[in-house]
């Protein structure tokens, strides 16, 4: 499931795109912000997939926004001028929306979006050499990605593994160590006895904790060291 922010001052196209952003199961919202400084604080707090984002705008344009962006997610323009199409694709973009449009071309480029998100999730699972897995889960085997998963919590004989794409974490029963051994290494850092997480999908560094988005995963001194080389990876 990919996670989306939309932004555009119009009030009435963010009503739009969130009732059909809510209409495709592979969709889900983080956010709906009026302008690029609103969104400027979610995008440093939330891991982001796919942005939905408004060309003209006050104070900055979409496209400057875009271009202030280091590391930016994919991005489809929503736009009442053709003319910007050319320069959106030279940053990149994966469609653009053409202001007014219709279901069947918001569906056209939401899927040509989530071919490529998997298609990296793949890339992701390949270049690291650990494939995805399934785990039990009651009577039923559930498929994890590993490019989903945000952190594992332990609990004795059994492991909670929370997912970017689902609000209910999966519960299995196996021991982190088991876990462990199927997940890349250099992707996932142990910062408690009970909690592995995903570095990637860290947004803030605390002093006995690390976030992603708005949750806190405790860090205790055993496992400190270990954050301490995310941060200054040549100490």
């Amino acid at each position: 499931m990919m996670r989306c922010l939309i932004i555009d001052d119009e009030q009435l196209i963010r009503d739009l795109l969130e009732d059909n952003i809510r209409q495709l199961p592979f969709l889900q919202l983080v956010k709906s912000c009026k302008n690029a400084l609103e969104a400027w604080d979610i995008i440093q707090k939330e891991p982001i997939d796919l942005l939905f984002l408004d060309v003209q705008m006050p104070r900055m344009s979409g496209l400057q926004f875009l271009s202030s962006l280091v590391n930016p997610p994919m991005v489809i323009l929503v736009t009442a001028y053709r003319e910007y199409a050319l320069e959106g694709f030279n940053l990149q973009v994966i469609d653009y929306l053409l202001k007014p449009f219709s279901m069947d071309r918001f569906m056209k480029a939401c899927s040509r979006a989530n071919e490529l998100f998997q298609l990296k999730q793949q890339q992701t699972s390949s270049a690291t050499g650990y494939p995805d897995f399934f785990v039990h889960v009651e009577y039923t085997l559930v498929k994890i990605t590993i490019a989903d998963i945000n952190y594992i919590e332990g609990l004795k004989d059994y492991i909670k593994i929370y997912l970017t794409s689902q609000d209910r974490p999966i519960l299995t029963r196996m021991p982190m160590k088991t876990i462990k051994r199927k997940l890349p290494p250099n992707d996932f850092i142990r910062t408690h006895k009970s909690f592995l997480v995903a570095v990637k999908k860290i947004t803030t560094v605390k002093r006995d904790a690390v976030c992603i988005g708005e949750k806190e995963i405790p860090v205790s001194p055993l496992y400190k060291e270990n954050v301490t080389r995310l941060i200054h990876p040549s100490s």
